[in-house]
């Protein structure tokens, strides 16, 4: 080894998210090997005007699952074993699937009828792509990273809830992931480091009683890409649809709720982009209500029950891992919101006046 090699390493012990450095010096020779000091390298100095090209799938048996709230069950399948999710429904190979269920506050004094919960489980086929093109005269020709998969969720929320932190959403992870996905580009290995954060979000005031579940399917890509002509700019897309199982409401009132993942994607153990993908139900309850001395009283209102879907994140600094010039800021992936309407009702409550029966 000598002053100027760079080192690219797979993960290894002592180094789990792999290597990517320089030799600065040439410290000795041991009976385990050479000791050398290092300084982070790029890739452009290890690919140089080569090109390369790789997309993986995340084998769901490498992922590491930390669970990290109460009622988190995992299960996955991969080619060559199946397993089976917790309610005996056989996955599709190549995914993850996380079930979670969680009682929520409800208000103060209501009934034990009004008790709130919300469950689900996301199911992720993750796949992550990365390019590297040397340019003609030098330099980085162009680059991407990217993270994208299938994503398939069942959601549902039952009951009156009331959460919120500060007229905020109230937001809980319940599991981490972590994977290491090695892109072998010839013999030099690219190693991509992803971390997800599944978590729940819900922001209710605790009015409205519902009961809404929903089928979600679809598909998302976030990261960026880099042309010589024109730097990075973001990658963020969401294909996704879903078809409601069941959805009532009653009382005026406003619920959100979403089961999503907030996703961080880099290389050699530098991180270069975030992003939060957050599949969502909402439903909104508007009414009027009148009451007289003698007892009588009315109510009207209406309904309406929706899916969406929320993506926000980020391309960081560490992007110039690739070799392409240094931005010292946040390129923002730029939200993308969608939502579609699930179900819709509406009616009328009366009383009569005290005294008299209906």
């Amino acid at each position: 080894m000598a002053v100027g090699d760079v080192i690219a390493s797979a993960p290894a012990p002592g180094a789990p998210q792999g290597v990517l450095a320089k030799v600065t010096q040439v410290v000795a020779k041991t009976d385990r090997g050479t000791e050398v000091k290092t300084a982070p390298a790029t890739l452009d100095a290890l690919l140089g005007g080569s090109t390369a090209h790789g997309t993986v799938p995340v084998d769901p048996a490498s992922v590491k699952v930390e669970p990290i709230a109460p009622k988190v069950k995992v299960s996955w399948a991969r080619t060559g074993g199946l397993h089976f999710g917790p309610k005996g429904a056989q996955l599709p190979l190549g995914r993850l699937r996380l079930d979670v269920g969680a009682s929520l506050p409800t208000p103060p004094g209501g009934p034990a009828s009004a008790e709130a919960s919300a469950t689900g489980y996301v199911q992720l086929a993750p796949e992550v792509d990365f390019s590297y093109e040397g340019g003609r005269s030098g330099g980085v020709g162009g680059a991407s990273l990217t993270l994208s998969g299938n994503w398939s969720s069942q959601w549902e929320l039952k009951g009156r809830a009331a959460v919120s932190t500060e007229a905020k959403p109230l937001r809980v992870p319940f599991a981490k992931l972590h994977a290491d996905p090695v892109i072998q580009v010839g013999p030099v290995p690219v190693v991509v480091n992803l971390d997800l954060t599944c978590y729940l979000q819900v922001d209710a005031d605790g009015k409205a009683s519902v009961d809404v579940k929903q089928d979600l399917k679809g598909n998302f890509a976030v990261g960026g890409t880099y042309q010589h002509a024109k730097g990075w700019s973001p990658v963020a897309k969401a294909a996704m649809h879903s078809t409601p199982v069941r959805a009532t409401a009653a009382a005026a009132g406003n619920v959100k709720a979403a089961i999503g993942a907030e996703a961080s994607l880099g290389l050699y153990g530098s991180v270069g982009v975030t992003a939060d993908v957050a599949p969502y139900l909402r439903v909104e309850g508007a009414g009027s209500a009148s009451a007289a001395t003698d007892g009588s009283a009315s109510a009207t209102g209406s309904w309406a029950a929706f899916g969406g879907v929320d993506l926000s994140g980020a391309l960081r600094a560490h992007l110039d891992i690739f070799g392409t010039p240094v931005f010292d800021r946040r390129i923002p992936l730029g939200t993308l919101h969608r939502e579609w309407k699930l179900a819709s009702g509406k009616g009328t409550v009366s009383r009569a006046p005290t005294g008299t029966r209906h």
